[in-house]
Order: structure tokens, then sequence, then C-alpha cells
């Protein structure tokens, strides 16, 4: 059965989603990469040398008719400067999608909110097709959402923390009231946290650092790969209601009464 995650109309049969920093060679970055079977790739447009493409660039590594890119605004603390990036990468021919971030601290690298709602409002209106990281705040994901976010991407736990989801509660509820894609983005250390949130009902799942961090990025990216197919599979599936008491796998009906 074909189940395809469909963004802003377009549609992947992936529901992984990779990012490209933290390598220590571009060529490791391709190779895992590769491994975990993600067709969109986010890049941070600052990372990218636009003015002299002459030099080498995570871009050459990355084949444009297998990924589509998704440029990020990672780096930037004001709406203005967020707005000034997305921009910058659409004009480089990067792409008009967008993985919007305007952060609010530098210690957590928590979001600002009321930035990013600010520069999604002004990038929509230009024509972005936007997917805002925000904090697990159904209110908030909700507001972005009603602007016209083509996905919301709530975090898991602080960006490169590794602490898997903190607040699988407010998860549930993002994913319960969404009418667009969910895709949990930042914390997720090793595959069982990527399962946790497929099997949540997350539409996909966004990573850098547990893969790139990884004492083999190659390896962490294919096991990646299979945790989201596993976690999409069971929350289709449908889990068992979790109960107190145990339940007997074998029913006692028909069975040979002892003498």
């Amino acid at each position: 059965m074909a189940d395809e995650l469909v963004i802003a109309g377009r549609e992947f049969r992936s529901r992984l989603l990779i990012g490209t920093g933290k390598y220590a060679t571009f060529q490791l970055m391709r190779e895992a990469i590769e491994k975990s079977g993600a067709e969109i790739v986010t890049v941070a447009v600052r990372r990218i040398n636009i003015s002299d493409r002459s030099k080498e660039s995570l871009l050459d590594y990355l084949d444009p008719k297998k990924y589509t890119l998704l440029p990020n605004t990672a780096g930037c603390y004001t709406a203005e400067d967020a707005i000034r990036t997305a921009r910058l990468g659409r004009e480089a021919g990067l792409s008009e999608l967008v993985k919007l971030e305007v952060i609010g601290d530098e210690k957590t690298l928590f979001p600002d909110n009321q930035g990013l709602i600010e520069a999604a409002k002004v990038l929509i209106k230009e024509g972005f097709i936007v997917m805002p990281y925000t904090n697990d705040d159904p209110i908030v994901c909700k507001k972005l959402e009603e602007i016209g976010c083509a996905a919301v991407m709530p975090l898991a736990a602080p960006i490169g923390s590794g602490l898997g989801i903190r607040n699988p509660y407010n998860i549930r509820i993002i994913v319960e009231q969404a009418k667009v894609p969910v895709i949990v983005d930042a914390g997720v250390g090793t595959a069982s946290d990527a399962a946790i949130a497929m099997e949540l009902g997350a539409d996909g799942v966004l990573m850098n650092t547990g893969v790139a961090g990884a004492k083999n990025p190659v390896l962490m990216a294919e096991a990646m790969r299979q945790a989201v197919e596993a976690g999409r599979k069971a929350f289709l599936a449908g889990r068992i209601a979790r109960k107190l008491y145990a339940t007997a796998s074998s029913p006692l009906e028909g069975t040979v009464a002892a003498s």
C-alpha cells in the first residue's frame, strides 16, 4: 500500500529527513545520506559559499536529481535575519522550500516563536513553502498551520542534545490537531527515539547530529532509516492497549481440563 509523505503537494517515499552539518568530511556525509534513504536533505544557507561556487561545497556531493534540498535559516536570531537568509537561498537557486528557524537563546537554541510567526507570515506571502522549526507547543503549531505553513516541525528536545522525545504527550496533541505534516525535529539521539516519534503518529523525523555525531555515521544512518520505517508501520498497525495486569496469550476455552 502506497504511504507517501506529502508536503505541499510533493510526494516522498522516505519519511526520514536528514541534515548535512557536523560530518568529518563531505564524502562521509554523502555516504551516510545515501544509506539513510532520505530524499529531503536540509542545508544551512550560511554554510554554502554562494559568492564563489568554484570552491568545494557540500552541494558538490549532493545530486540535485536525487535529493530535494531544504535550505534552512540556521543561526538566525531575528525574524529580519531569517527572512533575508531565506531570500538569499532562493536567489542562489536552492529552493522555494525553507526550513525556517528563528532562535531565541544561544544556550538552549530554543526557538523564538514570536519571531518565527512574524517571519513565516512574510515568507509565505512571498511564495515560500515554509516548514518552521518550533517548540513542542500545540498552540504555536496550530497558529503556524493557520497562517499557511506547509508543515510544522516541533522539537523532540534541544538541538544536538540526543535526549529523545521529552514530551510525547504534546507531540501526540500536535499530531491529532494538525492538518499538515508534523515532522519531529531536533533531539533524536538513536534509532529508538526515531521509532517512538513515528509511533506517536509523526509524519516524519528530521535529524542531523544523531547521525553525524555517531561513532559510525553510515551505520547509524541505516539504523535510523529502519527505525523510521518500523515506527511508521507500528503506528499504522495500531498497538495494543496498555494494561496494568496480564492477559493470557492463549485462551483457556477448549483446553483439556486437568484430572
